[in-house]
């Protein structure tokens, strides 16, 4: 790792925290296919996606799942098993700042994955990031790694989608497998990734910080 970024500290996000863990996130997205095909114009994008964020993952701030590298370097923002998104939150949000035109295709991708997303206890990823200007100095890998510890002693699958195909590979690298694509219209696609069980089930089912 560059620079001796593998000396960042691993952290909990806490609750003073979450509105700084969520610019971070919307920074990261900033070129995203999927995130500005709903939101082209950057204004628009800085307005609402941070309130698309907020909707996915909220429970994750509430529940301590949310860990960061250094000052916010990259930030991984998880559900735990039994926790799950704001459904009506995430619509109402979309309805509401996303253009009219976009409705049919945006609800039609977000209806596949809702049905994509696994019944079984998992923990879940709907955000993951890393700052722009930090990006390829292996600092998302070094944070996933410690979550991934975290979801291994629980002995429960992980999930996610990706919405950005160069994504993909990297998290391949850490055991997730494609298991399917959400796609309709215009809107780019959304990949499913599956990691499988790892660790002993009578692990801690909560995040805790580390270094």
């Amino acid at each position: 790792m560059v620079g001796g970024m593998s000396a960042l500290p691993i952290a909990v996000v806490g609750e003073h925290e979450r509105a700084a863990a969520v610019a971070a996130i919307v920074a990261a997205f900033t070129d995203d296919p999927v995130e500005r095909w709903l939101y082209p114009e950057l204004n628009r994008y800085q307005v609402h996606f941070p309130e698309f964020v907020a909707a996915f993952g909220a429970g994750a701030f509430e529940h301590g799942t949310v860990w960061k590298l250094g000052d916010l370097a990259a930030v991984a923002l998880w559900l735990g098993p039994g926790v799950a998104p704001d459904g009506d939150a995430i619509v109402s949000v979309l309805a509401a700042t996303v253009a009219a035109d976009k409705h049919d295709d945006t609800f039609a991708v977000l209806e596949q994955m809702d049905r994509a997303h696994p019944t079984f206890p998992h923990w879940y990823l709907p955000w993951f990031g890393v700052a722009p200007a930090l990006q390829g100095r292996g600092l998302g890998g070094h944070l996933l790694a410690h979550c991934l510890d975290v979801v291994d002693r629980s002995g429960l699958p992980a999930y996610l989608e990706t919405p950005n195909p160069r994504t993909i590979a990297f998290y391949e690298r850490h055991g997730f497998a494609s298991t399917g694509v959400a796609r309709a219209g215009g809107c780019p696609p959304v990949t499913s990734m599956l990691r499988r069980a790892r660790g002993s089930s009578a692990g801690e089912l909560s995040g805790r910080g580390g270094s």
